[in-house]
């Protein structure tokens, strides 16, 4: 395995580990509610906690990974992660739970643009596409293992287990990096201000594709089990299998994104990704009880989300390249300020109306806005 290879595996490794602490709640929510007595409402600020810190540190853990290096601060928010989930595990009151759940955002938003700021920083930029994608990739696959151990892990172990489960999960990677991990080498770029950054227009556009793409599926994911329970009819069971494609097909699609970008560049592959879920939205608001139609629009809608994660974030750090972590955490922040607000008001739409249907169809006009906005997204790296 070459350097450069191997930089790639272990920020992929930290990508694993991190996702694989931020939603480890979500599988245990019943378990928890009967065990500290809270409601569905209480669960739901458990996620609202850890993703308001995470987006809160976006730019700040960008900036820091600008100054220090990617290597560092992901380190330090690994254990950040290991720290706070530990004490998760060791919790005797909801109001602990939501303390140490808001502490781990910190950590994951330091780690999330740590490292994809540290592939910016270790390997050459003909491979940054690839490796963005792979990474992406990654933390996809640490969310997926959440869903499938967490259950087991508590089912035999108690869901106190389940927690210090994924804090080994960090800690593991973590002493793997501080042993082993290469050290990315660090080049001066112009200064640029924070002003110049949050200024930018192609930066906010980019962070309004980042809203309709990884932002607006994440809230689909979070209604479409639902939709698929209540107007399709499905199971439980298979209503979770199917509605968790959205989010399992970017495993993939995120890799493939990365080479694509290449081919046919960064706006084309943007537009497409919107027109892709901007019409998979569309077809799942059709008033149909069709399970080929809904299951035809959920794949077009993985693959469409996970096409464009390396583009957005190569192309941030390829407009300011001295600010490049700052860069990216607006991108992202964007994009989680999107799950904050989109989650709770497509569950609102669904009340007034009585369904789903006029809430996907929200988020398609949402995405279809995007995608007009991506015209204006410039095919070279002129500022």
């Amino acid at each position: 395995m070459n350097k450069h290879t191997l930089k790639i595996v272990y920020a992929c490794l930290a990508g694993f580990a991190y996702s694989a602490n931020y939603t480890n709640h979500a599988p245990l929510a019943a378990i928890l509610m009967k065990q500290f007595v809270f409601t569905k409402t209480m669960a739901g600020f458990l996620t609202t906690g850890i993703f308001t810190t995470h987006a809160i540190m976006q730019i700040p853990g960008g900036h820091l990974a600008d100054k220090y290096g990617g290597k560092k601060t992901l380190m330090l928010a690994l254990a950040i992660i290991v720290i706070c989930n530990a004490g998760l595990a060791y919790s005797t009151s909801y109001q602990q739970l939501l303390m140490w759940k808001i502490l781990v955002g910190f950590g994951t938003g330091i780690a999330f643009v740590s490292g994809s700021r540290y592939l910016t920083q270790a390997l050459p930029h003909e491979m940054l596409m690839k490796a963005q994608g792979f990474y992406g990739a990654s933390i996809l696959m640490g969310s997926g293992f959440v869903i499938f151990a967490v259950p087991r892990v508590a089912q035999a172990f108690g869901w106190s287990t389940s927690f210090i489960t994924t804090a080994f999960v960090a800690l593991a990677v973590l002493i793997l990096w501080l042993i082993a991990s290469p050290k990315p080498e660090l080049q001066e770029h112009p200064h640029v201000s924070f002003g110049s950054l949050l200024s930018h227009g192609q930066l906010w556009l980019l962070g309004l594709v980042q809203m309709a793409t990884f932002g607006l599926v994440l809230v689909i994911g979070s209604w479409v089990i639902e939709m698929l329970k209540s107007k399709i009819g499905l199971p439980p069971i298979q209503a979770g299998a199917i509605g968790s494609m959205v989010l399992l097909l970017g495993i993939f699609t995120r890799v493939l994104g990365g080479t694509l970008v290449l081919k046919i560049g960064y706006r084309w592959l943007l537009i497409l990704s919107l027109l892709m879920i901007g019409t998979a939205c569309a077809m799942l608001s059709f008033n149909s009880s069709s399970l080929p139609l809904a299951l035809s629009a959920i794949i077009i809608m993985g693959f469409g989300a996970g096409l464009p994660y390396a583009a957005l974030f190569n192309r941030a750090v390829a407009l300011f390249p001295g600010r490049g972590g700052a860069a990216m955490g607006l991108v992202n922040m964007l994009g989680v300020v999107m799950i904050l607000a989109g989650a709770p008001l497509v569950g609102r739409i669904a009340e007034w109306t009585g369904d789903f249907s006029s809430s996907f169809l929200s988020m398609s006009v949402f995405a279809f806005i995007a995608m007009i906005g991506s015209f204006w997204i410039k095919k070279d790296l002129v500022k």
